[in-house]
């Protein structure tokens, strides 16, 4: 009965040893180094850099802080913008918690001077909480604080942001803004005007 144990045994652990070095070694690592071979920046983490320096991804949210920047939409990742807590807050739109907090975000835009509707994704959290993008109506709406807080006139700064509206590929998705390309733009003109 021990070496009808062992021999049912042998093929099964087998089995899973080369199934563990396959899926879990070596596929793995062929589709890293294709990744690599084909679309090193993306691979890379679509890192962004200003001054030979990164200073984030085009692919994830980072909050900015400030009159004088464009503000992403809120992150519910972590303590927001955390990108090793990813997912949204789970809240249902019934949700006492979410309403308040949509409601302070309104009652905040409104104190800043904005009249008119609020765009959805200014006051509400990605499913992922990472979204680097906002949609074209929630960059325009705050072109006047930010031209205020830096100076500039509101024409330029609006061009900005219809030179940073990214058009999806035929029918599939929405015109967005990514937020750290827009705001990069913002500081360039800024250098210049020194």
């Amino acid at each position: 009965m021990g070496k009808d144990l062992v021999a049912a045994l042998r093929p099964a652990l087998v089995f899973t040893l080369l199934s563990a070095l396959l899926l879990g070694l070596a596929y793995p690592l062929a589709m890293t180094g294709i990744g690599q071979l084909i679309f090193p920046h993306q691979a890379g983490g679509s890192l962004v850099a200003r001054d030979g320096r990164p200073v984030g991804s085009a692919l994830i949210g980072q909050a900015f802080q400030g009159a004088g920047y464009f503000h992403p939409r809120p992150s519910a990742a972590g303590t927001g913008y955390d990108g090793r807590a990813s997912g949204g807050s789970n809240l249902g739109p019934a949700a006492r918690a979410l309403v308040d907090r949509v409601g302070g975000d309104v009652r905040a835009l409104r104190d800043q001077g904005v009249t008119g509707p609020v765009p959805a994704d200014l006051v509400t959290a990605s499913g992922s909480g990472l979204d680097p993008h906002v949609s074209p109506a929630a960059a325009l709406l705050q072109v006047r604080r930010v031209a205020a807080a830096r100076g500039l006139p509101e024409q330029q700064v609006r061009g900005l942001v219809e030179r940073a509206i990214e058009r999806p590929v035929g029918f599939l998705g929405e015109d967005r803004v990514n937020v750290l390309m827009l705001n990069l733009s913002l500081d360039r003109i800024g250098q210049e005007r020194r």
